[in-house]
Parts: structure tokens; sequence; C-alpha cells
């Protein structure tokens, strides 16, 4: 029996099948109110956001329900309790209400989970002003997953098994890393898209300065 069928349990299926649910979800909110011709970057996006704002509110919201006001998911019952009690076995910091995880926490609960459905609102007004707050929100998830980990690394990492392939590659890695990689390209396009509207204002500004000149 390998690692992975060691530790993969009902409780592992039903958590990251809800997972996946999301994103059906997103998807299906793309498809349904962005405009058909959207860009396919403003279609990912959008898929990105709604998918993010959901795992927010959800999971990440019950965990902070579940860790505030002398509560701990180590001794919670119920399906979200025993969704984190899965993920706490790879992150024990999960488990006993870890106050620098609460914090950030509670931060991207009530922070980035509202400005994720702000953006949204901007994608389907096709509102180009989003792009400063895809940035900000990009940002801020890039900096609360440094946060979460970085401490850690630096103590030697005493709350992460890293003993088999679901806590490691799936919890640890793949469950973290898309919040880097994502954020990332939304950087990207942003500022693309940032950069080349500064740059064709300034030419613009630039002609009718040339224009001024001239006739005067």
């Amino acid at each position: 029996m390998s690692d992975l069928a060691a530790v993969f349990s009902v409780t592992s299926a039903y958590s990251l099948a809800g997972v996946v649910a999301i994103f059906a979800i997103a998807y299906a909110g793309s498809k349904s109110l962005l405009p058909k011709n959207a860009r396919w970057q403003d279609k990912a996006t959008f898929i990105w956001l709604a998918f993010d704002a959901m795992i927010h509110f959800s999971f990440e919201g019950s965990f902070l329900y579940l860790s505030v006001f002398g509560r701990q998911v180590n001794t919670s019952t119920g399906p979200f309790a025993e969704l984190w009690k899965e993920y706490a076995a790879a992150d024990y910091r999960w488990g006993f209400s870890d106050p620098t995880v609460v914090a950030l926490e509670l931060l991207t609960v009530l922070g980035a989970g509202p400005l994720c459905c702000y953006i949204l609102k901007q994608l389907v007004d096709d509102d180009p002003a989003r792009h400063y707050w895809i940035v900000v929100l990009s940002t801020a998830e890039l900096y609360g997953g440094w946060m979460t980990f970085c401490p850690e690394w630096l103590t030697g990492s005493p709350n992460l098994n890293t003993s088999n392939a679901l806590h490691l590659w799936v919890y640890l890695f793949f469950m973290n890393m898309i919040w880097v990689v994502v954020p990332l390209a939304l950087m990207y396009d942003s500022y693309a898209y940032i950069a080349k509207a500064v740059r064709i204002h300034q030419t613009a500004a630039k002609a009718v300065r040339a224009k001024k000149a001239k006739s005067s």
C-alpha cells in the first residue's frame, strides 16, 4: 500500500470534491455573467476570483469561526471541523488556532473575500479600474502566503508534516502554490494593461503639448 493510499480517507475525498465543485460553480458563473466576446484573460480572471471568494467565505470562513473565542479545530465537531482536521494533519497550526494563522485569515476572509466580489462586479461591468484592485488583491494574497509559511521555514518547519504525498504535494504544495502562481499571473496581466494605458495617455499628452507649442 502506498503512503497516499494509507492516508487518503473519505474526508480527503469530500474535501477535494468540494474544491472541484467550487471551481465548477465559478466556471458556470463566468459563462453566464460575462459577455461572449470577453477576453480569455478576463474569463480566466473571473473564474479565479469567483473561486477565490467562495474558498475564502466557505472553507476559510469556517476555519475562522472554529478558531476564535476560545474555539479550535482539534476540539470541534462537524463537517467543516473534519475538513480542517484533515488539513491540520499536514500543517498542525491549523488545528490549535495559531494566532498568526488566525490573524491572516481574518484579513483574508473579511478583506480579500469582499474585494474579490467587488472586482467581479467590475469585470461584469467591464470597468478598467479593476486592474488596480487586482494588483492590490494579488499583492495581499502573496503577502498572506509568505507570512503563513516564512516564519515556519525560519524555525525549521516543526508544524509541517511532509511524510506522505497527500500532505506534501496536495495540501501543502498544490493548495498553496495556486495562490502564488495565479496572483503573479494576474499582476502581470494588469501591469501590462495599466502600463499600456498610461503610455497611450502620455503619448497623447505630449502630442497636445507639442501642438500647443507649435501654434503659440
